[in-house]
């Protein structure tokens, strides 16, 4: 039974991509408390379809992640926790975090969990992330 009284979430959409939410069914993200829980993302071309180069797949899914982050007004620099979710992680693994560096940041890092799966909807990567959103500045109105 669903309660009519259902706070809303605040829910973050990147820019031209809602309707790939829309149609699975579930939130990019959702500030709450001062945070920003990001759904994994993937590298998904424009269909929605995998991008099957796998140094490309993973350079879109931080793509993807950072246009959230931005809509939400964060950068990765915002980010406190990450998970990655790699198929076959024992060949995918070097390919990837050779990447990572160039969407990372500086020291110090955020957290990490790595996890070995054995299927992602076709796709070889997935992140998701929870970041600290910016205080609300002085100069307009604070966020709910």
């Amino acid at each position: 039974m669903h309660s009519t009284s259902t706070p809303q979430r605040d829910v973050v959409f990147p820019a031209g991509r809602r309707a790939l939410y829309d149609r699975n069914r579930y939130s990019p993200a959702v500030r709450s408390n001062g945070f920003l829980f990001v759904s994994g993302q993937v590298g998904s071309r424009e269909d929605g379809s995998p991008e099957p180069d796998l140094p490309a797949q993973v350079r879109l899914a931080f793509d993807h992640l950072n246009a959230i982050l931005q809509a939400a007004g964060c950068t990765f620099d915002d980010v406190v926790d990450v998970t990655v979710f790699l198929v076959d992680p024992e060949s995918t693994f070097e390919t990837v975090w050779a990447i990572v560096p160039e969407y990372w940041g500086n020291a110090p890092h955020p957290t990490l969990t790595g996890v070995g799966v054995t299927w992602l909807y076709g796709f070889q990567f997935e992140i998701k992330v929870i970041a600290k959103l910016p205080a609300p500045s002085g100069d307009g109105p604070a966020r709910p």
